[in-house]
């Protein structure tokens, strides 16, 4: 008889445990993770717009977002972004050397991926 209960408890926590998994998901659907700027002026600070929506079934708050070096500064949605709902990330670079470059945009959130990794990328002439 406690075996019967036991593995019906156990059988029950994980049905539910399942089933509330995929009820607090909140996920990313990019546009686009990646932009390249092409040839930009040394001095000029350029944005790039990564759009996304929410594809999953709750709020997707983004925790934070950085970028990966003191040159490129970050804008991000602090509200929630609610089931269906776009949000934007703007990345802004501002070329103070010339050459190639290739930078990085990190995504905190809830979602259930992770951390996001978006990327910019180009060359800076003079």
């Amino acid at each position: 008889m406690k075996k019967v209960t036991v593995l019906s408890f156990l059988l029950t926590f994980l049905v539910a445990s399942v089933v509330f998994a995929g009820a607090v998901a909140a996920a990313f659907k990019w546009g686009e993770t990646q932009h390249n700027f092409g040839k930009i002026q040394q001095g000029k600070p350029v944005t790039a717009e990564f759009t996304f929506t929410n594809a999953g079934q709750q709020p997707l708050i983004v925790s934070g977002a950085r970028g990966s070096c003191g040159c490129t500064g970050v804008e991000y949605p602090k509200e929630p972004i609610m089931p269906g709902a776009a949000g934007v990330i703007k990345a802004t670079f501002n070329a103070a050397s010339a050459g190639s470059f290739n930078k990085t945009v990190t995504v905190e959130s809830n979602a259930e991926a992770g951390a996001v990794y978006l990327e910019i990328r180009g060359e800076v002439v003079e």
